[in-house]
């Protein structure tokens, strides 16, 4: 970036930055997917994720739905017989003012849906020990790529007590000189991929 530039120059340019390694990323996690590689990766990420929510006990689960191409984080917990009786919670997003909340879900198909149309939860409002927070990228330093929404960002500043694990694919790994943090960027507790735990 240039270093004359003004503040405003630079967020543009760094939004314009995250826009397009977004798009890449979700492009190639589409092709991965659809690959013959998919199927032994999601077996072995969520035998990782297993391992660490049974290493964490949490007495309350935030989990999300999944978008397509997504890890399906829920039925990796509704399978297991030690985990499924944990108290499950799905997020709950709001347009304006952009703010998130987890909302207890009884693990079923959800029926409800957030401001965004994501499936939801249709309980009160509940503060999970751990969540397990989708990754479109990250890096080693446990910071996120999500959306652009800013929505986990906001809600794990407000809450640093809760354990955040992120869960990606290893190709999603973005390099440090890709991508810069910004004060914003709430870094999460560690990295579950299909390799193991960052």
């Amino acid at each position: 970036m240039n270093p004359g530039a003004g503040a405003g120059e630079v967020d543009a340019a760094a939004k314009r930055i995250r826009v397009a390694l977004r798009a890449r990323l979700l492009g190639e996690r589409d092709v991965f997917v659809a690959s013959p590689a998919h199927d032994d990766a999601a077996k072995a990420l969520g035998l990782v994720l297993r391992d660490v929510l049974l290493r964490l006990a949490p007495d309350g689960l935030g989990l999300y739905s999944p978008f397509p191409s997504e890890f399906n984080a829920a039925a990796v917990v509704a399978a297991d017989a030690s985990l499924n009786k944990v108290a499950l919670a799905l997020p709950f997003s709001r347009r304006s003012p952009r703010s998130m909340e987890f909302r207890q879900w009884d693990g079923t198909k959800p029926t409800v849906a957030d401001e965004w149309g994501i499936g939801t939860g249709s309980g009160p409002q509940v503060l999970p020990d751990v969540v397990v927070v989708p990754c479109v990228g990250f890096t080693e330093l446990q910071h996120r790529l999500g959306y652009g929404g800013g929505y986990y960002d906001r809600w794990l500043a407000t809450h640093p007590q809760v354990v955040a694990v992120g869960i990606a694919w290893s190709r999603a790994e973005i390099d440090l000189a890709t991508f810069a943090a910004r004060p914003h960027d709430i870094p999460l507790s560690f990295i579950v991929t299909e390799l193991g735990v960052r």
